[in-house]
């Protein structure tokens, strides 16, 4: 029987890269350039890989369980990020104004500049959508359940 903490640490490998995957595959393949929130689920994504492969490099539970569990930690982060994204998309919130803000008034240069400095990828503006749900939304599904079925594993018993 394989002990919950190997399949603990194969998922913390797994979830991170297949988002970043998705992620990657969709800006480069699929031509969806990411909005800047996009950018912020990615990066604890990054985190959550590099500290898998190094708690596959490790020996022992002592120092794989810890790694693992910072690796889920990472997941749920992202997918928290996520919650917070598809809640701007879905007008639930308002977003940030550098990232989602319109020209709101003053001067005609004032408005100007305004325009000028908006991104090009709007963060309140999901591009693409499946049932409904963004890939902010997606991320938000799969990271965080993700997450918390690692942290399961990691605490089993052998």
């Amino acid at each position: 029987m394989i002990p919950p903490l190997t399949h603990a640490r194969r998922l913390a490998l797994l979830v991170p890269a297949i988002a970043l995957g998705g992620a990657l595959g969709s800006q480069y393949l699929g031509g969806l350039y990411p909005c800047e929130m996009c950018h912020w689920q990615r990066w604890p994504h990054y985190a959550a890989l590099a500290l898998a492969l190094v708690a596959f490099a490790v020996r022992g539970d002592r120092s794989v369980r810890p790694l693992v569990l910072l690796a889920s930690l990472a997941i749920f982060v992202s997918g928290a990020i996520g919650v917070y994204h598809a809640g701007v998309e879905y007008r639930w919130w308002e977003g940030l104004t550098t990232c989602t803000g319109l020209a709101t008034g003053g001067s005609s240069a004032d408005i100007m500049k305004q325009i000028l400095a908006a991104p090009i990828v709007r963060c309140d503006q999901p591009q693409w959508t499946l049932a409904g749900i963004s890939l902010a939304g997606f991320n938000a599904l799969f990271s965080i359940p993700a997450a918390i079925a690692i942290w399961v594993l990691c605490l089993k018993p052998r």
